[in-house]
């Protein structure tokens, strides 16, 4: 590899908020970002732009927007046209302002749980009804499987039902859909007359022979009614750049949706702008790289959890570097997020703000050096051996 994975880099300093919001002793595997430098090439292309000297208004010009087609065609084959493509300044801006265009105050969004916690608040922030249905949990030994329950998915929807929020590849659940389970869950917007908002920021980060198909490549149809939100910020680690855009192919509803970005100015900035060309133009192969560098981060977790943790169960992620632990046969008084946070002292996302299901499980996030990953893993293990919930073992 010719990027140093393993470097570990300080970060407290920096302000970062994973590593700022707990003591100095604590491990954190929490927010969804990496503890990676970003490529050499976005790095060389802010240093540029800073030398420049001049930072006034600016704003994405039409090459930023054939990157990104472009970008689509190669990887998806993909036909996207520059003028469905809308620069917004970040993936949750995007979710909230797909909610503020289609809301008339009456109507509600649909959502599967576990998910995003932002999905719940960028529905009801703008007046809409948040409706949810769980995923079906399909349980093989230790391995935890998450499927869509189409059955109760449709049970669940009513007339003022406008909106299927999605996530895919999923979080916190790493599910990469297939597209037929895709056809089968937009088939059913369609004949509804439902608006699909896919959130796909996770869509380069795929484990070993994984493949992402864009919700809006399944038919015409179903593009038709599509809002796709994608964004360089997970894959290149550049989160705090604020860079991101929506694909939308029906104008009627890009029209609604550009309107409403325009009313509140939602503009993307100078730094974000030349990350994102930098990311788009220059580095795919350290994107294969990374990927490689994840899923053997992921195997070694697999391999740590299912040896060392009996009474846990997990997730094995096709897509995202997140785990997701059902610890709810440990016995553990209290959330187990807490637990980790006191005894071991390392911090885990609590299950719970994930929505239905995610009560008394934890999610981990494995997009760090290797040997910090290991060491949260013992941890771990060396609290649980100590509270007596599992017996001492070897790795």
């Amino acid at each position: 590899m010719t990027h140093n994975f393993d470097e570990i880099i300080e970060r407290r300093s920096s302000g970062c908020f994973k590593w700022t919001q707990y003591e100095a002793d604590v491990l954190p595997m929490t927010v969804a970002d990496m503890d990676f430098r970003a490529p050499g090439p976005i790095l060389e292309a802010l240093q540029e732009r800073v030398n420049h000297g001049l930072f006034g208004y600016e704003w994405p010009r039409d090459d930023l927007l054939q990157l990104i087609c472009q970008r689509m065609k190669r990887v998806y084959n993909w036909t996207v046209l520059p003028e469905e493509v809308v620069i917004l300044p970040g993936l949750r801006v995007g979710l909230s302002l797909v909610s503020a265009a289609l809301s008339d105050g009456s109507n509600a969004a649909i959502t599967f749980t576990p998910v995003y916690p932002p999905f719940f608040g960028a529905a009801t922030s703008h007046g809409m009804t948040s409706q949810t249905v769980p995923l079906k949990l399909i349980t093989d030994g230790a391995i935890l499987r998450y499927e869509m329950d189409l059955e109760r998915f449709t049970a669940t929807l009513t007339k003022s039902t406008k909106l299927l929020q999605f996530c895919n590849p999923q979080n916190p659940v790493g599910r990469s859909f297939t597209v037929e389970e895709l056809r089968q869950i937009g088939d059913i917007c369609v004949k509804r007359d439902m608006v699909i908002c896919s959130d796909e920021i996770h869509c380069d980060l795929l484990m070993g022979d994984t493949k992402h198909t864009p919700f809006a490549c399944v038919s015409p149809e179903i593009s038709d009614r599509c809002i796709t939100l994608m964004s360089p910020s997970k894959t290149f680690n550049i989160s705090g750049l604020g860079a991101a855009y929506a694909i939308i192919q029906n104008q009627e509803l890009r029209h609604r949706f550009k309107k409403t970005v325009q009313g509140v100015h939602a503009e993307i900035n100078m730094a974000g702008i030349a990350a994102f060309k930098a990311a788009y133009t220059y580095c795919d192969p350290w994107v294969v790289e990374l990927c490689q560098y994840l899923s053997r981060n992921r195997d070694l977790y697999q391999e740590f959890v299912l040896n060392n943790f009996p009474q846990i169960k997990t997730t094995i992620p096709e897509a995202t570097y997140l785990t997701w632990l059902d610890c709810r046969q440990l016995g553990i008084a209290g959330p187990p997020y807490e637990f980790f946070l006191k005894n071991a002292r390392v911090a885990l996302n609590d299950g719970a703000p994930f929505g239905e299901g995610g009560e008394g499980f934890v999610r981990f996030n494995f997009a760090c050096p290797r040997s910090q990953m290991i060491m949260a893993l013992e941890r771990m293990q060396a609290a649980l051996v100590q509270a007596g919930l599992v017996a001492q073992r070897s790795r």
